[in-house]
């Protein structure tokens, strides 16, 4: 049977990681803020108390872009260049890397200048917590955090998921990771309702969380001039007291590459949350942001590399495939030429 190319899917990834890089999100028509106007529609008239009823609601939203998309994806597998620009397309609008990066530093820029009210304008763009009685430490502190776990979560996994699963992984995922967002809470409204979301994220993320970390490690020399090893050892150390069994493992790793300290007293939606100290250097300051985001930087072009070479990876075993074969049939026509 005959297999299928792979290559538009690993350009349509690099393309449109080169699309956000050069345009960021659409100001207006964003299919992701689409996505949660229709999923929070779709909560007025469904939402219950209960998880099945939560479950039954993550079900119905994932499967209402995950079917199209994988219509589309089948549609243009005959057609190589259509494939990879559907491709390209979906990668740009589930991706985040310049819209996190700049909003990383327009709140060190506020950090900067002391402009405390500025920088709190700022926080709810990158992360849920109050930003009412936080200080400029705590500030710095929430904004390197977000960069750490959005490189995974906006960056490494939708390309791990596309390079695994096409468009539909691409898709199916950004939906999920924006459910957990919406209704993935400790509050009292979401705690049974959002628990499926949550769970399902956790899912989701679990191996790109990983990656996110390993691929710090490798580039933290050439950002901070940290030791790979010694960013390996705190992720270990470290990585799993955090309440979230992937967060902390992407902020353990910009920690240490930073040679600050994260965690600590957390407030979402009046729920206080006291988080583990992750890694042992110094209380990060402003311009750590914008060493963060250099980093945040980095992963995403290995993340990049490593989502293409997963895709084309196919390729390679199914050209292995054909060529085993033939080898075959080479040395059984030696061997009977030989007997004769």
């Amino acid at each position: 049977m005959r297999t299928r190319s792979r290559w538009p899917l690993a350009a349509g990834l690099a393309a449109g990681v080169a699309l956000d890089a050069l345009f960021g999100d659409p100001r207006r028509g964003h299919p992701v803020a689409a996505f949660g106007r229709a999923a929070a529609a779709l909560e007025a008239r469904d939402y219950a108390d209960t998880r099945r009823r939560g479950a039954a609601h993550a079900a119905a939203c994932v499967l209402a872009v995950a079917v199209p998309a994988a219509l589309l994806h089948r549609r243009t597998r005959s057609r190589p260049p259509w494939q990879a620009a559907a491709a390209a397309l979906a990668v740009w609008a589930v991706t985040g890397a310049r819209s996190l990066h700049c909003e990383a530093e327009r709140a060190r820029l506020s950090l900067h200048r002391n402009d405390l009210a500025s920088a709190r304008d700022v926080l709810p763009s990158l992360c849920g917590r109050d930003p009412a009685q936080l200080s400029a430490a705590e500030m710095t502190r929430a904004v390197i955090e977000s960069v750490a776990e959005n490189t995974s979560d906006a960056v490494v996994a939708p390309l791990l998921w596309g390079a695994v699963a096409g468009i539909p992984g691409l898709v199916a995922y950004r939906a999920v990771n924006t459910l957990d967002a919406m209704v993935g809470h400790r509050s009292a409204r979401y705690l049974r309702f959002g628990w499926a979301s949550a769970r399902l994220d956790d899912a989701a993320n679990w191996i790109p969380a990983r990656v996110t970390a390993a691929l710090t490690a490798a580039c933290a020399p050439m950002v901070t001039r940290a030791s790979p090893v010694t960013v390996l050892r705190v992720i270990r150390r470290d990585g799993g007291r955090h309440p979230s069994p992937n967060a902390g493992r992407c902020e353990a790793a910009f920690a240490a590459a930073l040679g600050v300290r994260l965690g600590g007293t957390n407030v979402y939606g009046g729920v206080t949350e006291t988080r583990p100290v992750l890694g042992a250097g110094r209380v990060p300051e402003p311009d750590d942001i914008r060493r963060a985001v250099v980093l945040s930087r980095a992963v995403s072009v290995a993340a990049t590399a490593v989502a293409v070479l997963v895709a084309l990876s196919t390729d390679w075993r199914a050209y292995r495939r054909r060529k085993k074969p033939t080898s075959q049939r080479t040395s059984a026509a030696m061997a009977t030429h030989h007997s004769t």
